[in-house]
């Protein structure tokens, strides 16, 4: 049950990671910092929400191993670095906001690729092993794309003279991260499958008994998503913030569905799907 648990936690922290990412995409200097605020807010609550969950699962399973124990150590740290982030939003200093946003993001990433190698298949030298974090990784940056862009839509309520430049350009970062998603799980899934070892029979398994499971987790997620993107495009043509916002929120649905889907074919199949 702990490792069931764990993997769906691992959409909180991908949230976390990936939406600190996607506070670089807009241009700091035309929006106004309360976005920032909100926005990193919302992201810090994930990043606590997970390290919380993290710290129970280990408490329950009667202490952490050596690998949960630095994992957990790289989520305390990024979840500090962080709120040091936020914190940073409220100064004047523009280089203080830079160094502690760089070290968050950086010590974000390798929080994350900590988690994935504990899910990994195989000796973690293996070029395979390499694909997991990738995986998390790029997921991550596709939950964030699309919440970041729910979350700068809502923006234009507050900010009515706000150009639409910002969202276009967030827009075009999600449909762009949702691609290389993409592709990046059918590298994993050729490149494992390929290989011999234990990834070979995880993907021959994956075929056999959870090709449904499979189909669903695209449909319902970046393919979907990616479906929506295109109706998000020409409404931003015409253009239509409050629309594009609405399409945003359905989009973020489909996203997480995804990544939930691609959470329990990690429980059952050890893939990072």
């Amino acid at each position: 049950m702990a490792d069931f648990s764990a993997c769906f936690l691992l959409v909180f922290g991908q949230l976390a990671v990936g939406g600190l990412a996607a506070l670089a995409v807009p241009p700091f200097s035309v929006l106004e910092r309360g976005f920032y605020k909100s926005s990193a807010g919302v992201f810090l609550g994930c990043a606590v929400a997970f390290l919380m969950g993290k710290i129970a699962l280990a408490v329950r399973a009667g202490g952490p191993g050596p690998g949960t124990t630095v994992e957990i150590a790289l989520w305390a740290a990024f979840t500090i670095a962080t709120a040091t982030y936020l914190a940073a939003l409220w100064g004047d200093s523009g280089a203080r906001r830079a160094r502690t946003y760089t070290t968050a993001l950086f010590l974000g990433i390798a929080a994350l690729t900590a988690s994935a190698s504990l899910h990994r298949l195989g000796p973690g030298w293996s070029a395979t092993s390499l694909l997991y974090p990738l995986a998390f990784l790029t997921g991550a940056l596709t939950l964030g794309a699309v919440a970041t862009g729910m979350l700068l839509g809502h923006w234009y309520l507050i900010d009515l003279g706000l150009s639409i430049v910002p969202l276009q350009r967030l827009f075009r970062y999600f449909v762009t991260v949702v691609l290389l998603h993409l592709f990046v799980l059918a590298v994993t899934a050729t490149a494992m499958g390929l290989t011999p070892g234990p990834g070979a029979t995880a993907v021959a398994t994956l075929w056999q008994q959870h090709a449904p499971l499979l189909a669903a987790r695209l449909v319902l997620g970046p393919l979907a998503a990616l479906g929506l993107g295109y109706m998000i495009h020409r409404t931003l043509q015409i253009p239509q913030t409050m629309a594009a916002t609405g399409l945003f929120y359905i989009a973020i649905l489909f996203v997480l569905v995804g990544e939930m889907l691609g959470r329990l074919l990690l429980f059952r199949t050890s893939l990072p799907l």
